[in-house]
């Protein structure tokens, strides 16, 4: 069994253990939660979906999908729609799973394991 906080199954990683061993720490800072939860519910999104409902500013969203982008957790495509540039933002799988496991950490802090 792993002790990697970081690896997918967090707080079970730390059998016995307190489940905040099995927070991440890439995702725990809020706005990259924020970012986080908002991908998980979709296949994609374009940044300025995400900055929207986040209620970011360009240059924050910038640098806290940098920080997901080299966890590995968010990957982020660039393209256009006619002549306008675009860029969609997705949760890799290891961002999925990553995810999925921070929640289960924080239920597991809060006494609700479901």
């Amino acid at each position: 069994m792993s002790t990697d906080p970081k690896s997918p199954g967090g707080a079970a990683a730390f059998a016995g253990g307190h489940p905040r061993h099995g927070l991440d720490e890439v995702i725990h800072a809020p706005v990259r939660f924020s970012i986080v939860a908002t991908l998980a519910a979709a296949e994609k999104a374009e940044f300025a979906f995400v900055r929207d409902t986040v209620e970011v500013s360009d240059s924050v969203l910038s640098r806290q999908v940098a920080t997901l982008e080299k966890a590995g957790y968010v990957a982020v495509t660039k393209g256009y729609i006619g002549k306008r540039p675009r860029t969609w933002l997705a949760l890799t799988s290891d961002g999925r799973a990553a995810f999925a496991a921070h929640c289960r950490a924080l239920r597991a802090i809060a006494g609700d394991d479901t």
